[in-house]
């Protein structure tokens, strides 16, 4: 049974991981949402090279894309889904701690909403 992929929605009705892949080019935004219907597929059972634990109920899929790594920060969620919540380009060997905050704030204000 596949697990749902939600993407994290503002209090503006913005979805800026959406948009983040709207903003890739063809091949690289196929590329992510192949990820994605992999994650969606295996669920929790998915495990490196794709996914990485970050912190708390953070975890990262990892992305090798055209310009580089892309990284969309997700947590699971009640009723087998999981909830995306942010996504950037990755040019540092170290992922920078202010991307872990947006993700970490975005679910929490996910978990209030709901």
């Amino acid at each position: 049974m596949n697990w749902t992929i939600e993407y994290y929605r503002d209090s503006k009705d913005k979805e800026p991981v959406k948009e983040f892949i709207d903003g890739l080019p063809e091949k690289s935004q196929a590329q992510v949402i192949g990820k994605i219907e992999l994650l969606a597929k295996y669920g929790v059972l998915l495990k490196e090279p794709y996914t990485r634990h970050i912190r708390g109920k953070i975890w990262e899929l990892r992305i090798m894309v055209s310009k580089g790594y892309s990284r969309i920060f997700y947590f699971s969620y009640t009723g087998r889904r999981f909830v995306l919540l942010h996504a950037f380009l990755k040019k540092t060997d170290k992922t920078p701690p202010a991307e872990i905050d947006i993700a970490e704030k975005r679910m929490q204000d996910f978990i209030n909403r709901q």
